[in-house]
């Protein structure tokens, strides 16, 4: 049978079909050239399309149903072909010119709209599985609306040589006054007017849907594509339009599709001509990855064209020399026939978004081991975590979260400074939407936090500057915040102290970085934090435990800071404090000291340094304290003096039992551990140190030894040469043993010489010979002349003698 011509159709219509049965049927149109019957390929093409329709997994009970409708599509398609027959030519195309410059306005789509070009896919996904939301909640008053029995689903086909990407839904479909609306809204609206609204909704504080306005969503398959087709049946009309616009054209255009074999029940169908640098997204493969990372929880079943394979054995063709080496075997033996093993491939729709969403069940119903499944899985984690929290919350906004605290830091605790580590999976309506964030949803020092949290509030927006001045995601952050702290402090409180103890050592750094970062949320760090102590050096303890441990004469929260426990323990600032019993927090780690410095206080006790001046133990004596200034003033400026500008004063001291004198800081300048921090940063400011070290006080102890004697020199000898080396000497080693680095480590090694030269001289020397051997030096000869003339005797003289 051969195909007929449109003059030929045009001619029978004319002479009224004269050659031809007023009885019968109209033929129906050839599919293909071939010597087959039209009946032949008109069913054909039915099977064909109910293949593509119903998925490839079915069970028994629906095979009448599908049966069924598989009789409806043939009536259906003898509808159409015969209509389709009867024209006498194509409807004409209809077109639209673009009000707005194309290249303009696809710039702005690639330049400032997306950063990411395989995001085209995700988009086209989400605006099928809108328009099958809509007829599902259409069908409920209008059940009418399903009358072609065919699966709410969407297909994915690819052709990888030719490098087209056709993605069908079986949703509400258009209309070819909704087809205009939807897809020529940016067209007719302009790029002004875009740019207009959008400035205008920044500037009004509103949320900027721009995907639902202005149609932007689908014109992201111009991202990839040079060509787009959009092919749409809504069930409301009888006809099937066609829409078709390229990337660098002036103008779209609109038509009725008349081909039978392009015929839908029912949706739509997007057909992507891609760039030829881009037909790399129309692998298989890619597309199945691609649909697994953004649209892996969407609602509805998402079917790929995979290629399959199966393996089976085949017969092969015996050698002829190994036959004849058989026949001359005189053993009769049943010949066995060779085979080998062939891998057969075929083609077959395979569901590709079988993992349904654990955050929108029930959390009774969800046991344990399903969490830790899903976070291995999600995360790429081989730990289960150390605690989970799935919550939903309700009211202004509206949204899901299941969030995870790692049992390991990754990468040995480098993000801490990079706030950019992919742990927070964005979720709106179940689409994925990304998970690269710099603190929008959390904080840096939260930054450990794993989770996902899908909205239904929250806009498809387009970039992430807009996703940043959403007020929607600001409520979202300190709800997450709140989350995230309860879900610590759930394992702090927990019976196993194990289980914190291994998040201190892998995210306790974080918390202290909160300290400096996050004012607002100090009350819910506080509690979380650890430290050693003078009373409990080896296992941390809470601020809780330091406060119940307080004496009851003890107003304040005691602390030194040091690079380790062994110099905070020694130090001489602890001495009283050891004796009153007062317990004092080691802060040993780096951030430790301003960190505290940042909370300043704790259920109203406040947090006081005990190497700074001005310390107040509560145990002041003033008559006691006024006879020791009578007595020790005159000292304290006659150091004074010798010091000059090396301290800003020197006091009586009331927290030294045993040293001499101890070296502190200004209550408002650094301390000697943080000036040793400063001292030690790369790009530090000299200028700076220089003032903030500026005020330093040298405190004496009168009770001690060295300090009376000294106060005994003042008296009798201050300009003694002997006692102002004592001074320079007793300042060295105080700022060595209060922390601080000496300014001439050489001076003060060669005063530890003299000092140690004075102290062991002849201290081992050989005692003086005595007797007979002893000589009396003669008169105007030196020691040194009588040694050397001994040296020079005969040796005969010395045997006679």
């Amino acid at each position: 049978m051969h195909r007929l011509s449109r003059r030929s159709v045009s001619a029978i219509l004319r002479t009224g079909g004269a050659t031809t049965r007023t009885s019968a049927p109209p033929p129906l149109p050839v599919l293909h050239d071939s010597g087959e019957g039209s009946d032949s390929h008109h069913s054909e093409f039915a099977r064909r399309l109910y293949s593509v329709l119903i998925p490839v997994k079915q069970n028994a009970s629906d095979s009448a149903k599908h049966c069924n409708l598989r009789n409806s599509l043939l009536a259906f398609n003898r509808y159409e072909s015969t209509a389709a027959a009867t024209d006498s030519s194509y409807p004409p195309e209809e077109k639209f010119e673009y009000q707005a410059e194309v290249s303009r306005l696809m710039d702005l789509i690639v330049h400032s709209l997306y950063s990411n070009k395989e995001v085209f896919l995700r988009e086209l996904i989400s605006n099928a599985s809108d328009a099958l939301d809509k007829l599902r909640f259409l069908s409920v008053t209008e059940p009418a609306l399903l009358k072609e029995a065919v699966d709410l689903d969407i297909r994915i086909q690819t052709d990888q040589d030719n490098g087209i990407i056709t993605l069908t839904d079986t949703g509400i479909g258009m209309t070819r006054e909704e087809l205009v609306d939807c897809l020529g809204t940016i067209a007719q609206s302009g790029t002004a007017k875009f740019l207009k609204a959008v400035k205008e909704s920044k500037e009004s504080g509103a949320d900027s849907n721009l995907i639902g306005q202005f149609g932007v969503g689908f014109y992201s398959a111009f991202l990839v594509s040079d060509k787009v087709v959009v092919s749409t049946k809504s069930p409301k009309s009888d006809k099937q339009y066609v829409w078709e616009g390229e990337a660098n054209a002036s103008s779209y255009t609109i038509r009725e599709e008349t081909d039978a074999e392009k015929l839908i029940p029912r949706g739509t169908r997007i057909t992507l001509f891609l760039k030829r640098d881009d037909k790399g997204f129309a692998h298989p493969e890619r597309v199945q990855n691609l649909v697994k990372n953004y649209s892996q929880f969407v609602s509805f079943p998402i079917y790929t064209w995979q290629e399959k394979g199966f393996t089976k054995e085949v017969e092969v063709d015996e050698d002829p020399a190994e036959g004849k080496k058989d026949e001359g075997n005189e053993t009769k033996t049943e010949k066995k026939k060779k085979t080998k093993k062939v891998v057969e491939k075929y083609w077959e729709w395979e569901l590709t978004n079988e993992t349904q969403p654990i955050w929108l069940r029930n959390p009774k119903e969800v046991s344990t081991e399903e969490y830790n499944e899903f976070y291995k899985k999600t995360f790429n984690e081989y730990l289960d975590p150390l605690a989970s929290s799935h919550f939903t919350t309700e009211g202004e906004v509206e949204f899901r979260s299941i969030l995870f605290v790692p049992a390991m830091s990754p990468m040995g605790k480098e993000d801490i400074v990079n706030p950019k580590t992919k742990n927070i999976k964005l979720y709106v309506k179940r689409v994925f939407i990304s998970d690269d964030f710099d603190g929008e949803l959390f904080p840096r020092y939260l930054s450990f936090v794993k989770g996902v949290v899908d909205s239904n509030d929250l806009p498809l927006n387009v970039s992430r500057e807009i996703l940043q001045e959403s007020r929607i995601v600001r409520i979202m952050r300190k709800r997450l915040v709140r989350k995230a702290f309860d879900m610590i402090l759930g394992i702090s409180l927990s019976e196993n102290k194990d289980d914190y103890d291994k998040f201190w050592e892998n995210f306790g750094k974080h918390l202290k970085l909160g300290c400096l970062e996050d004012h607002q949320n100090h009350k819910r760090i506080a509690p979380l934090l650890r430290f050693s102590s003078s009373q409990s050096e080896e296992e941390l303890i809470s601020l809780d435990e330091y406060i119940e441990n307080m004496k009851p004469e003890q107003k304040d929260i005691y602390y030194i800071a040091a690079d380790n426990v062994k110099s905070a323990r020694n130090a001489p600032s602890l001495e009283k404090l050891l004796e009153k019993d007062f317990e004092v927090l080691f802060l040993i780690d780096p951030i430790d000291e301003v960190a505290i410095q940042n909370l300043k206080s704790y259920k109203e006790k406040n947090f006081v340094d005990i190497s700074k001046e001005d310390l107040d133990l509560g145990d002041k004596d003033e008559e006691k304290e006024k006879e020791i200034k009578q007595e020790f003033g005159k000292t304290c400026d006659w150091i004074k003096k010798r010091l000059g500008d090396k301290v800003a004063s020197v006091q009586i001291s009331s927290r030294l039992s045993t040293s001499p004198c101890v070296l502190v800081s200004g209550k408002f300048g650094w301390s000697a551990n943080m000036e040793r921090l400063m001292k030690a940063q790369t790009m530090g400011d000299t200028s700076s140190l220089e003032f903030m070290r500026g005020r330093r006080v040298f405190e004496i102890n009168p009770q001690h030894p060295i300090i009376k004697d000294l106060n005994d020199a003042c008296s009798r000898s201050p300009d003694d040469p002997e006692a102002q080396r004592a001074i320079d000497l007793l300042y060295d080693t105080a700022l060595i043993s209060s922390g601080f680095t000496p300014e001439n480590p050489a001076d003060l090694g060669g005063k530890i010489y003299e000092m140690m030269g004075m102290a062991l001289a002849g201290k081992w020397t050989a005692p003086e010979p005595t007797g007979q051997w002893a000589t009396a030096p003669q008169p105007g000869v030196s020691g040194d002349q009588e040694a050397v003339e001994a040296e020079v005797v005969e040796p005969s003289e010395a045997g006679q003698k």
